[in-house]
């Protein structure tokens, strides 16, 4: 398995600047120094005590991109993953130098905090009568690296660190003086704990791609934002569910002495209260992310714990989120204080102070309030009927349990090529096509084991399979099949009504129909490179011969001849005339695959 090193960029030198300079196009309240690579508020107020963050750049939007009212005032950043060095920092502290003072907080890496040390020391030292309005401040809320590991340098800076320089900020920016402001986010750095999981490292630009030390079925738990090796290995790489309960039993474990870093209350005694970051390391979609928060809220509802608030997307990248990724997230947990603990405020006040909404682009949405259950677990409506129609014109087919072992053999070959159909459609499509098609012959084959196809009654089966492509298969396929099976219904329907019985001819009569109820939807006739060109040749020769075999093949033909077809409909239309040539139609096959399976 080897990561990506394609990136779009104009050089890996001028990668670091040429993004600072875009955030200032992004935000007009922000300056740059672009020869020590500090971003800061244009107009600070002096009155207020100012925040710097920083470290290696690839992190995006941390730490630049948090730079505004209500969060940093300042961000320095180094090259790829490496520290900014000390006279960098040293101008980002005179650049926000104000009456009230300066609150320098960084993570916990070594570069990191000798290179803001440093200027930190070396600042005082140049303005002895300043010395005391400079404070410093280490995060570090890794909680997979145990104690015994971590020995003298301690746990690592996660993601975690956003938090405590959010709720910092908010409150300078409320006007609390520089020793508040220190106590408050001191304490909040003392309640949180991050754990970090990965499916692969990360490309830095500039540098040769190299094979990964994960394999293609694993995955590494606490694996580090600066491609740091993890706390452990696991293959296969497990469900989200149990991979949600390794991780939330490193955060939230009290019995282990080497982790047992954020001090939770009995389990299940419902007396925590937590806020919930969900952090894309950089490579996970929206959609995946999605999933995550909804599995780890339901999880520490389980454990007893009360989620106060839920922050979801990249607030601290491992390499930037738009194309220097990392596929992998992180959980963080702040621990609330509970109700008479000593703490220099409320949870309500540290919660509303997370709730102000800083004037930043990093920052990301927050609904203020807890996260409530989905609407949709609240109610779920009733199934509708799907064998009305058939009701008092049942039609058995001559061979009832023959008609259902096929249309089991059926979906289970569509099933077995799921791999083909899903490699052809990255081709020449969007690649869902494999998915999609199995999808739908799970559902018919869940309708085949709950008994609802049934030979006995072939126009509701077919009902029934209708239903199945149309809730199991998304998009442009599942439409077309519901509709095509629908319509074979109305035509098989249409039969009973004269009295006829189920013979090939009358099979053939109402695919007819159902070809034509299709075209009304569709504008793709044949040839059209789209599963329209075997499913019309495979009526149109069952209505002509009345041989069910000679149709199959006709149908099979059809579908070889898609690799020599230009599309005229579909999402192929869209790709170049050379990169679908000799490429077969996934949809076509679809069909075929179906057909074939029907006459064994």
């Amino acid at each position: 398995m080897v990561f990506t090193d394609k990136h779009i960029l104009n050089h890996p030198a001028s990668l670091v600047i040429q993004s600072l300079q875009g955030l200032t196009y992004q935000n007009p309240h922000i300056s740059l120094d672009a020869q020590n690579k500090v971003v800061y508020r244009t107009k600070i107020d002096k009155s207020r005590v100012s925040l710097i963050c920083g470290g290696g750049s690839g992190h995006e939007p941390s730490h630049p991109g948090f730079v505004g009212e209500g969060m940093l005032t300042a961000a320095v950043a180094g090259n790829v993953f490496a520290s900014p060095n000390a006279s960098q920092v040293t101008r980002a502290i005179e650049l926000v130098d104000g009456n009230e003072g300066t609150l320098i907080i960084v993570k916990n890496y070594t570069g990191d905090v000798l290179n803001f040390g440093l200027a930190t020391e070396q600042y005082a030292a140049s303005h002895p009568e300043k010395s005391h309005r400079v404070k410093f401040l280490v995060v570090g809320d890794d909680v997979s690296v145990g104690r015994t590991q971590g020995g003298l340098v301690g746990r690592r800076g996660l993601a975690g660190t956003v938090l405590v320089y959010k709720i910092a900020g908010a409150l300078a920016n409320r006007g609390a003086g520089l020793d508040a402001v220190y106590d408050v986010a001191k304490w909040v750095s003392e309640r949180i704990g991050t754990i970090g999981v990965g499916l692969d490292h990360c490309h830095i630009p500039g540098t040769s791609a190299s094979p990964s030390h994960l394999s293609s079925n694993e995955v590494e738990i606490g694996m580090g934002i600066h491609n740091e090796p993890g706390h452990a290995h696991v293959s296969p790489i497990p469900p989200l569910d149990q991979l949600t309960t390794s991780l939330l039993d490193l955060l939230t474990s009290t019995m282990d002495p080497e982790r047992s870093f954020l001090p939770f209350g009995a389990p299940g005694s419902g007396n925590d209260e937590v806020v919930l970051l969900a952090n894309n390391l950089g490579g996970l979609s929206e959609l995946e992310m999605g999933g995550i928060a909804r599995e780890a809220v339901d999880q520490l509802r389980g454990r007893g714990l009360k989620v106060q608030r839920l922050l979801v997307g990249s607030f601290m990248a491992s390499q930037m989120p738009t194309s220097l990724n990392m596929p992998g997230f992180s959980l963080t947990l702040l621990l609330l204080p509970r109700s008479g603990e000593e703490s220099p405020c409320p949870g309500s006040e540290i919660l509303s102070l997370l709730d102000e909404r800083p004037d930043t682009p990093g920052w990301k949405w927050c609904s203020q309030l807890p996260p409530s259950w989905p609407s949709s677990s609240l109610a779920t409506p009733p199934e509708t009927s799907s064998t009305s129609q058939s009701q008092g014109h049942r039609l058995a087919a001559p061979d009832p349990t023959g008609f259902v072992d096929a249309i089991r053999r059926a979906a289970q070959a569509v099933v077995q090529h799921e791999a083909e159909l899903t490699r052809l459609d990255n081709i020449v499509g969007d690649g869902d096509a494999g998915l999609t098609h199995k999808a739908g012959a799970e559902h018919v084959l869940r309708a085949v084991q709950n008994g609802d196809i049934s030979g006995d009654d072939v126009i509701g089966s077919v009902t029934h399979i209708a239903q199945a492509a149309g809730k199991g298969m998304d998009g442009t396929s599942g439409a077309l099949y519901s509709i095509f099976f629908s319509a074979l219904a109305q035509g098989l329907y249409d039969s009973t009504v004269t009295g006829k019985s189920l013979t090939l001819a009358v099979w053939a009569e109402a695919l007819r129909t159902a070809l034509s109820k299709l075209f009304t939807y569709t504008r793709a006739r044949p040839p059209s490179r789209t599963l329209v060109d075997p499913l019309a040749a495979f009526v149109e020769e069952l209505e002509e011969s009345g041989d069910f075999n000679s149709a199959v093949t006709k149908a099979t033909e059809a579908t070889e001849n898609t690799k020599n077809l230009e599309a005229r409909a579909g999402r192929a239309t869209y790709v170049e005339v050379e990169k679908v040539k000799g490429i077969v139609d996934p949809g076509a096959l679809g069909v075929t695959v179906i057909l074939n399976a029907l006459v064994k």
